[in-house]
């Protein structure tokens, strides 16, 4: 196979390495594994051009390293394509790399992969704008928008800053009334902190990612807690992967989630897999099943 490789060099790994050293050895994997290979390494605003011109290109793969925001573009990039995606996991939580089974060393990712198999999986969408991960509105954007006020340059660093932000988000939650339409149903109105629409179903006693990344549907979680006490118990469920069992979530699946901001929608903000983004005043998610051809290791024989 032919690979071109796109490492991000802002990503929360790959700042801290040699990359010199990093590429020289991954040029060197690939090609001990039988196939041919070109690495491009660049600036984070780069990288969608550099995307753009490894989809026009010959090559049968393209293997990014970065965090869950350059995964993503990726694959808005790549799906509908005769391209599959293969995840290096440089970032801070990497979970779509998690979702498909990927190792989250690098260089075991690598060699994982180089000798993979081809699988197609789900992409979500919100007004068109594709996603892997989630979309959220209120709690999580307010979460993010904190934590971007906040100074780090390492991956320990941003989860440091992520915790501290957790605790303001969560101790003054946003307040938002919304209509939500799940699929053909009926408009039901809420008054919630937060929503989070998710491309496929989140796994149970884990990180917040999905154990079947093809599943076809779309996870809907709608936070109940009004109180500080039930804001607490929120946050530590979350931490623990309960959302089956979680009271202080309505879990809910579909194909189709239509959003409409009650309120002003401006201030809430949203989030798409980890990274802010405006709000409108109206949001259609929706879930396109089997959309993008990814690498991932081959199964145990």
């Amino acid at each position: 196979m032919r690979f071109q490789i796109i490492l991000n060099r802002e990503g929360g790994t790959l700042r801290t390495l040699d990359l010199a050293v990093f590429t020289a050895r991954l040029r060197e994997m690939v090609q001990e594994a039988g196939h041919q290979v070109m690495v491009a390494v660049v600036a984070g605003k780069e990288i969608e051009h550099a995307l753009d011109e490894a989809l026009a290109g010959d090559c049968d793969v393209v293997m990014v390293g970065g965090g869950d925001g350059t995964v993503s573009c990726a694959a808005g990039k790549l799906m509908s394509s005769d391209k599959a995606l293969a995840i290096l996991p440089a970032g801070t939580m990497n979970l779509f790399a998690r979702s498909l089974g990927i190792p989250l060393e690098l260089e075991a990712a690598a060699a994982a992969l180089c000798g993979g198999e081809f699988r197609d999986v789900d992409v979500a969408s919100a007004n068109g704008k594709p996603f892997i991960h989630q979309f959220s509105v209120g709690l999580h954007a307010k979460l993010i928008r904190l934590r971007e006020k906040e100074v780090f340059r390492s991956r320990l660093g941003k989860i440091r800053a992520s915790i501290r932000a957790g605790f303001g988000a969560f101790f003054r939650p946003p307040r938002m009334r919304i209509g939500l339409t799940v699929d053909d149903g009926e408009e039901r109105m809420l008054a919630t902190a937060g929503i989070g629409i998710t491309n496929n179903v989140f796994g149970e006693g884990h990180l917040p990612y999905a154990d079947v990344p093809d599943g076809g549907v779309l996870g809907v979680y709608v936070t109940r807690s009004r109180t500080r006490g039930d804001m607490i118990l929120l946050a530590l469920n979350m931490l623990l992967g309960r959302w089956k069992t979680n009271d202080q979530v309505e879990m809910l699946t579909a194909q189709e989630v239509r959003l409409r901001l009650l309120a002003r929608h401006e201030r809430f903000g949203c989030a798409m897999d980890g990274e802010l983004c405006e709000l409108e005043k109206e949001t259609v998610v929706r879930c396109h099943p089997g959309v993008l051809k990814v690498l991932v290791p081959a199964e145990p024989a």
